[in-house]
């Protein structure tokens, strides 16, 4: 859903600046439109669930749904599409990529219908949850393309710790937990050709004022840690400036060496389960491409590169 974003952002900024009514003709001169216009992206945010009281002399904003509109983001770059309902931002993402749409184009849904996860898992997306996948055209070889998904969780990681001061750490490959419950998940797909990345897509699903508890016993949420309502807005932006940085830095070089100070998984006995196989042994290292290297039974060493990740003590 993107309706004219930058008049929307406009004029949602203007009526935030003041808590007086605000006459159309200001708005209309401030934004450059007719009052014709001004009033239907007023009707049109009202539609929208925006509580937007409208009088003889202007207009006034009560409350803002919390639902990450592109209009938004206005001051940032992003480019953003919003969808109340999608069988997955994932699929959507890989279509719009293949359009060549443009780098750090974010994708965020109310809800999916068939939310994927790992090893083609089903990911529950209720309303509440935070569910979005960003297509990104990074510079780097195919070899470094996995330091992309570290820098995600790792960032999220941080971001949770500074806004809400909660322990969030990093599990093996990329999951968020809180006191060993999952509140977040992502997957992430490449395309390339030869050793030139063409896009990666990176979904990202975030338990915020949902309950996933009853479903998955091992999840939790933002709402339930913290006791009380979270704005996915606020979330979303945060995280979105914060990995937008690391990225256009290209702050890769030491981004598993950090990953490893925020992670629960080393030296605990794991079970990784793969398409193929399972196997269980003392988690001792994550090396540069991102792998995991357990230690078996027998002493011996095995890399492991994809698969998911079973804590056993």
């Amino acid at each position: 859903m993107k309706n004219n974003p930058s008049k929307k952002g406009q004029l949602l900024k203007e009526l935030r600046s003041q808590r007086e009514i605000i006459s159309g003709e200001q708005l209309s001169a401030t934004l450059g439109i007719s009052r014709v216009s001004v009033w239907k992206h007023i009707h049109k945010l009202q539609e929208l669930g925006y509580q937007i009281m409208s009088t003889h002399n202007g207009y006034r904003l009560i409350d803002s749904p919390d639902i990450p509109f592109p209009w938004e983001f206005a001051d940032r770059d992003f480019n953003i599409l919003y969808y109340p309902e999608v069988s997955s931002t994932m699929d959507t993402a890989k279509d719009l990529a293949r359009k060549n749409c443009p780098d750090f184009t974010v994708v965020v849904a109310g809800r999916q219908t068939r939310g994927r996860g790992r090893l083609k898992r089903q990911w529950l997306s209720d309303d509440g949850g935070l569910y979005f996948t960003m297509v990104l055209r990074p510079d780097i070889p195919v070899l470094m393309s996995s330091r992309v998904n570290f820098l995600a969780s790792l960032t999220l990681a941080r971001v949770l710790r500074e806004l809400f001061q909660i322990d969030a750490a990093v599990k093996w490959p990329n999951d968020i937990l809180v006191d060993d419950h999952k509140i977040s998940g992502m997957l992430s797909e490449l395309e390339a050709e030869t050793d030139r990345v063409l896009f990666i897509s990176i979904g990202m699903g975030i338990n915020v004022n949902n309950d996933p508890s009853e479903v998955e016993p091992g999840a939790s949420s933002l709402k339930k840690i913290i006791g009380r309502e979270i704005s996915k807005k606020m979330l979303l932006t945060r995280f979105l400036a914060e990995f937008e940085g690391h990225t256009k830095r290209a702050d890769f070089e030491n981004v598993i060496s950090e990953w490893k100070r925020y992670t629960v998984t080393l030296n605990r006995r794991v079970k990784i389960v793969t398409h193929k196989e399972v196997s269980e042994g003392l988690a001792v290292d994550v090396e540069q491409d991102g792998a995991l290297v357990l230690e078996l039974a027998d002493g011996t060493r095995k890399k492991i590169v994809y698969g998911d990740c079973f804590h056993q003590g």
